[in-house]
């Protein structure tokens, strides 16, 4: 199946579930499988991104992987790399990052975001997460948003994600990273 067929299945509605403790393991076992695959193209560490990697934070039940490299022409052939872990390369945002889904579009359990080390979305990234995991109430009030998004666009993940946006924006100004990533 081509990357076009996958894209033509429908999406999984979002769900947002309670946190779950086994996220944190979930997310280094497959750090490991993918520290293996993809070392000759990071630039720098493997994190732990996006609302499963904040403990106690409801979420959607994917873990998502930020791995660093160099550029993105550079790590072009980790496409391919990927690939035999299993993630379906998309050209989301394809000007900022490599993005990968697994298993499928219609049923995901990873995200997987190659990204060039330090660059505005990296700092973004792990600026949000790091701001959510310090202030119980930040990530209180973004639980409270994802659940009403989550109900609201519940069969559209552009617009979910998109709602969000200025929530992030408002934290990453707070913490000093204005306008730099608005996913």
């Amino acid at each position: 199946m081509s990357s076009n067929d996958h894209r033509r299945e429908k999406s999984a509605p979002i769900v947002v579930v309670e946190y779950d403790p086994s996220w944190p393991a979930k997310f280094e076992s497959e750090r490991q499988v993918l520290a293996r695959l993809l070392s000759p193209w990071m630039a720098g560490p493997i994190e732990h991104v996006g609302s499963t990697s904040v403990p106690g934070l409801v979420a959607k039940p994917v873990i998502d992987i930020m791995v660093a490299v160099e550029s993105l022409e550079a790590s072009r052939p980790a496409i391919s790399a990927a690939a035999k872990a299993g993630y379906i390369y998309w050209p989301y945002k394809a000007d900022v990052m490599h993005w990968f889904c697994k298993p499928s579009d219609a049923h995901r359990t990873h995200h997987l975001h190659l990204v060039p080390y330090g660059s505005r979305t990296w700092r973004a990234r792990l600026g949000f997460r790091d701001a959510l995991r310090a202030d119980s109430k930040l990530a209180e009030d973004y639980a409270q948003l994802k659940c009403h998004l989550a109900a609201r666009h519940g069969d559209d993940r552009e617009a979910y994600t998109e709602s969000k946006s200025e929530f992030v924006q408002r934290v990453l100004v707070s913490i000093g990273l204005a306008q730099l990533d608005n996913s």
